[in-house]
């Protein structure tokens, strides 16, 4: 798993040379509903052993929380089921608020 900062990620997005990657918001569903980062999808952290089947292990996927605890806990579990490619968000969603856009909704 690599860190990836919310600066990087935005970069990634815009890059229109570069397939953008999975972003995966493991938080609850009324964290997501109050803000989240455009694109993401949701599939909160309980639900991820139950679901990974769903995701491609090979697919380059962002992994998001609220702080970035979560998403780190989600992307070790992946790793140690085969998935590569992993970036964990660094500060999650409150760090992208801040950095990257800070008209973005807070909790």
């Amino acid at each position: 798993m690599t860190q990836i900062t919310p600066q990087l990620l935005q970069q990634w997005l815009a890059d229109t040379g570069r397939k953008p990657p999975v972003l995966l918001d493991v938080r609850e569903p009324w964290e997501y509903q109050t803000c989240r980062i455009e694109g993401s999808t949701l599939a909160p952290m309980n639900t991820i052993p139950a679901r990974a089947q769903e995701l491609d292990p090979d697919t380059e996927t962002v992994v998001i929380c609220h702080h970035g605890a979560r998403s780190f806990q989600v992307a070790v579990f992946l790793e140690r089921n085969g998935f590569s490619n992993l970036y964990n968000l660094q500060g999650g969603v409150n760090a992208w608020a801040d950095q990257v856009e800070p008209t973005m909704p807070r909790y």
